[in-house]
């Protein structure tokens, strides 16, 4: 192999991996927003099975964790993007307590994580 073949192809293997370093710095895409009294956050995890996904709530900060066995290669690799495993923690706009039992629900469909959480209710404090 050339010396210029050879620093071409390393070059491509660190873009690769800075791309993929930064893609699971992004990832996975979600969105937040209200719905009545509730905080619906989806989050779109394509190829995570649900059995593969935990999500943790712990005052304002939901942690997202999911793991899956890597595919079998069957040759050479020249792109993979996918990452196996996701670690991201988001600040939520609402903060649970602790004594909070149940935070919320989720449902998995379409590789999308629909997550809704009641949004803690604020009263108004009588003057008397």
């Amino acid at each position: 192999m050339e010396l210029g073949q050879y620093m071409a192809k390393e070059i491509m293997r660190e873009l690769g991996n800075r791309s993929r370093e930064f893609y699971e710095f992004v990832m996975p895409a979600i969105d937040m927003f209200e719905d009545g009294n509730d905080l619906i956050v989806n989050i779109d995890l394509p190829g995570f099975a649900k059995k593969d996904i935990n999500l943790r709530i712990v005052e304002n900060i939901l942690s997202i964790n999911a793991n899956r066995e890597d595919e079998e290669n069957h040759g050479i690799v020249y792109y993979k993007h996918r990452p196996t495993r996701l670690d991201k923690k988001v600040a939520l706009p609402i903060r649970i307590t602790d004594d909070n039992k149940v935070i919320g629900t989720a449902k998995y469909i379409d590789g999308v994580v629909t997550l809704r959480i009641p949004i803690p209710k604020s009263g108004n404090i009588p003057i008397t």
